[in-house]
This record gives C-alpha cells, sequence and structure tokens, in this order.
C-alpha cells in the first residue's frame, strides 16, 4: 500500500473503510499488540497500521515523537525475524496519524517473542498450530528474498549500469524489450516490468530504490586492539561498485611489508587481495537483505580483518562443512557478481581464501555463524614473519613451491634438523608418507640436504641457500644487536625489521622491552619516533 502524506477525511475513510488483512487500526502504541500485528502482517500479505484510529475509524489523532518512534521500534525489536518496515506520520484533515508499514516476509518467517506464528485471517491475528504451521513453515522455505518484487519499474534502472550488466553477460545490441527479456530469464525483472529485490541491487541504488537503510558496506578502522575505531567509511550503491570500492580502501589501508632481500626489494601484501576481495563478496552476496537494518561490517584491526554480514548460513552449510557444503541464500546476486569477476565460482570460494592463506604463509581464516550473524577473521600474522615470506618467495625463483614445502624450509632455516615426525608436525599431519614425500620433493630440488637413511634419516638445509642470520638468534641475542646497532645510528621500526625479519608488531614489542630496561632511549611520536642509546 502505497501512502499520501495528507488525507482529506473522505480519502482517509475509504482507504480504511474496513479493517481487512491489509490494515489494522490502533489507538495507541502497545508494545505486545503492534508486535502481534507486525509479525501477522509479514507472515501474511504485509500491511500497514494505523495508530491514531479508534476500531470504528474515528481519528483521534497520534504524532511520530521521539518517544513514540522508540517505543515502535522496539515493539518490532521484541519479535523475531519481521519483514521490513517503514514509519511515518500522515496527515488525516490536519490531525496526525502514525503509519506503520509493513512488508511481506519472503524468506522464513516471523515469532512474537514468546514463539508463536501469526498470520493475518480478516482483521484478526491468529496463531499457527499443527499441519497449518507445517505446511505454512515449508512453503515459506521455497521462497527468496531476492526473487520478490521491489516495486521498482525497470525503466528506473540506471542507464550506465544497466550498459555494466550487459557487457560482463556478454548482451550486445539488443533493442529494449530483447534486454527486458534477458533480464527476466536472470531473474532481475519481473513479467510486470518491476525489477526483482536483485535486481534492483545490481541496477540501482537500493537505498533509494527499496526505501532500505543499510544495504551497504561499513569498514570501520581500529588503531589498537580493543580501542575505538578512528576512521568509518560506507561504500553503498549497487553491490558491484560496493565489492569494487571497499575491497580497493581495505587494501591501500591494510599496506604491505617492505622487505629487501639480496638483490631483490618485496612488497608483501599483509593479506592476499583475492582472500579479502572473497570475503567482502561473499558477505554482500550471502547476507539477509531483510535484515535491511544491519550492514555489512568491515573491521580493520591491528592482529586482522573482522568481515561480519547479517542472515546465518543457509541449511545444510555449518562451520564444519563450509568446504563442502554448497547452496546460496541469494544465488541469482552471487551469479551476478561472478559474471562481474568478484567472486569465486560455485563451490571454489572458502577453498580460495584457505588455500590462498598458507600460500602467503598465514594464519587460516577464522569462520563463526553466531547469533544470526556469519563472520569471518583474516589473521595480519602468521608463525612466519614478512622476511622469511620474502625469502621464500625469493627461493620460488628456483621452481614452484607448495605450501607445505614453504613451513618446511622455515623451520629448516630456524635451525631445525628435520625428521619424518617433525615434518608431520609442521604440516599438521598424521600421514608419515605425505611428510615423506614433501621431504624428497625438497631434497631432490637441491633444498634440503639427505643425512642418513629410511627411519633415521635427517635433513637439513642445504648449503648454497643463504637465510637471514637473525632467523636464528634467541630474543636475547636480537636484544643485544638492536643496542649493538643503535651504538651505529639511530633505530626506527622500520630499520630494524629490515635487518631482522621482524614483523611490526614484534619490533614494536622489542624495542619497549628495551627502552623499559633502559638500554635505549625513544625520541619523538608515530612516524617520527627513533631509539637511540641512553646517553646521546
Amino acid at each position: 500500500m502505497n501512502l499520501a502524506q495528507s488525507y482529506t477525511l473522505e480519502a482517509f475513510e475509504e482507504l480504511i473503510k474496513r479493517e481487512t488483512d491489509r490494515v489494522e487500526l490502533k489507538t495507541g502504541v502497545s508494545r505486545d499488540k503492534v508486535s502481534e500485528a507486525v509479525v501477522a502482517f509479514s507472515n501474511t500479505e504485509g500491511g500497514v497500521i494505523f495508530v491514531g484510529v479508534t476500531d470504528d475509524r474515528r481519528v483521534t489523532g497520534q504524532s511520530l515523537t521521539q518517544g513514540v518512534h522508540d517505543k515502535i521500534h522496539q515493539a518490532i525489536h521484541d519479535a523475531r525475524d519481521c519483514g521490513r518496515y517503514e514509519i511515518m506520520q500522515i496527515s488525516v484533515a490536519g490531525t496526525p496519524v502514525v503509519a506503520i508499514t509493513v512488508h511481506r516476509r519472503e524468506e522464513g518467517f516471523a515469532q512474537t517473542s514468546n514463539g508463536r506464528v501469526l498470520v493475518r485471517h480478516g482483521a484478526r491475528n491468529d496463531a499457527l498450530f499443527g499441519s497449518e504451521m507445517w505446511d505454512f513453515v515449508s512453503g515459506r522455505s521455497l521462497r527468496r528474498f531476492e526473487s520478490a518484487d521491489s516495486n521498482t519499474p525497470v525503466t528506473e534502472a540506471e542507464q550506465g549500469y544497466l550498459d555494466e550488466l550487459a557487457l560482463v553477460h556478454g548482451w550486445s545490441e539488443l533493442n529494449p524489450e530483447g534486454l527486458r527479456q534477458r533480464l527476466t530469464e536472470r531473474g532481475l525483472v519481473l513479467s510486470n516490468g518491476n525489477m526483482t529485490i536483485a535486481g534492483a541491487l545490481f541496477l540501482t541504488d537500493p537505498a533509494q530504490s527499496l526505501g532500505v537503510s543499510k544495504a551497504f558496506v561499513e569498514v570501520r578502522r581500529y588503531p589498537e586492539v580493543g580501542g575505538e575505531y578512528d576512521r568509518r567509511v560506507v561504500f553503498d550503491g549497487p553491490l558491484q561498485q560496493q565489492v569494487v570500492d571497499a575491497l580497493s580502501f581495505i587494501m591501500g589501508e591494510l599496506g604491505s611489508d617492505l622487505v629487501v632481500t639480496g638483490l631483490y626489494r618485496y612488497d608483501l601484501p599483509r593479506l592476499p587481495e583475492v582472500v579479502v576481495r572473497e570475503a567482502v563478496a561473499n558477505a554482500v552476496a550471502h547476507r539477509s537483505y531483510e535484515a535491511h537494518r544491519t550492514a555489512v561490517l568491515v573491521e580493520m584491526r591491528p592482529d586482522g580483518v573482522l568481515v561480519t554480514s547479517p542472515g546465518g548460513l543457509p541449511e545444510p552449510v555449518t562451520i564444519q562443512n563450509l568446504r563442502q557444503a554448497q547452496t546460496a541464500r541469494n544465488p541469482t546476486v552471487i551469479d551476478v557478481l561472478r559474471r562481474f569477476s568478484l567472486a569465486e565460482d560455485a563451490g571454489r570460494g572458502i577453498d580460495v581464501m584457505e588455500d590462498q592463506m598458507a600460500e602467503a604463509l598465514l594464519d587460516p581464516p577464522q569462520f563463526q555463524d553466531e547469533n544470526g550473524f556469519v563472520s569471518v577473521f583474516l589473521p595480519l600474522r602468521g608463525a612466519i614473519t614478512a622476511r622469511e615470506r620474502a625469502w621464500v618467495q625469493e627461493l620460488e625463483r628456483r621452481g614452484t613451491l607448495e605450501a607445505s614445502d614453504k613451513i618446511l624450509l622455515v623451520q629448516a632455516a630456524r635451525g631445525s634438523e628435520l625428521t619424518n615426525a617433525v615434518a608431520r608436525s609442521a604440516l599438521s599431519t598424521e600421514d608419515s608418507g605425505l611428510a615423506r614425500k614433501a621431504l624428497h620433493r625438497l631434497r631432490d630440488n637441491g633444498l634440503l640436504e639427505q643425512h642418513g637413511e629410511r627411519g633415521g634419516a635427517t635433513y637439513t638445509l642445504s648449503a648454497s641457500i643463504a637465510p637471514p642470520a637473525a632467523y636464528r638468534l634467541t630474543p636475547t641475542q636480537l636484544r643485544d644487536m638492536l643496542v649493538e646497532r643503535a651504538a651505529e645510528a639511530p633505530l626506527t621500526n622500520e630499520s630494524v625489521r629490515q635487518f631482522t625479519g621482524l614483523d611490526r608488531q614484534d619490533t614494536r614489542v622489542l624495542l619497549k622491552q628495551l627502552v623499559a630496561s633502559g638500554r635505549l632511549r625513544q625520541l619523538g611520536e608515530r612516524r617520527g619516533t627513533r631509539y637511540v642509546l641512553p646517553g646521546e
């Protein structure tokens, strides 16, 4: 029901001439009654609650004060999984009336705070039981919100977005009717000429066309662990633009670790771009767009990046079977993102994220599904330092190295004598054959030297490979080295990283320890910080 801002008394009486399954009248805001009506409308075809009108259709009036606004929001918040809603004040012959428009919920169903499932039967909000309940729940499980009518005609789609969509799908020289047919085939336009929710998400700014408040990506930057964020940026517009812009911003903020080894300079991204892209694209593609008051949230913290999206994992996917199970809450949305090359093919997304983190010698992504939200945490650190990553990358110039090869080489570079048992522990496997195969592959490539035979065989780093000596230094030796270097020239975080192989955080900790013990003195703050001997 599309509402006007004002009505004459006669026009309003015609609008509500009978309290049907699409209209409910209230004299005031009772949290329980409003909550029940919103649940019932969500589970049926939607409707409008007019507050300030008696049951006999007499307009008594109700202003939308802040208190009334908050009370309505709380009433809806008390229920579970309600449909989209809007609250506005209209005028009836000069008297204010509050109108709460509730949209039908397309996925799942709404419940009251005590678990009842209500539907509209005429002017009543009735609870479902037994076979009625079963039929209702079964039918709702087959609906997808992305396929619902957006009530926005395709003629209101932005021409530039239409051109982009046609290009990535390979549609060329189509007349308007031909283009509309293709969009209909892809689930982006309905037969009545309106865009689906999915269509509006790609062909318009959903904040404008759908009236949703938070169908965007919000990025927050936290300078310290446990502190408040110091920067907040919102990326809105069509979904493809959200993913591209958010990805560019995140990668720019993350930056890279600069490492110089031998003749080569390496700018190592702190996270693989494909992993960040997949995390953001998955959040945008698989989120619940019915939860339109919650954004996809990206939190950039000192120890990693946390991406959280509203809506739990769709059945039958669980955290335990993420790599095996394949299903999508919004198959049309994810299909279009793949056309834009912004998401991996079906079934490959989680594999790519985990494999690329392993290739970069970073800790694996951590997934959670709690309280109706799915999140993935991408650690910025691993057991391997940035300098060790650069050294391994230099070794790759000799030939391709598997992720397991890299881990074993770093272990050997740190002075470990590798055995089958040590290799199994490093590779987190109980398979002795897999460990033996990795050790022999490195031996055959001239990267490891074998000592002894069969069960007594051990492996050490080949003499032809020269890792930085600092890899094998103890913390005490590292502190002594820094004091010696400070006698030659002031130290900075960057200079210490270059000659030790430590990352930013470990370098900061080491320097703070030396300052606290009185062996070094800190000059300046932030980027201008230098460390000198106490007497200087």
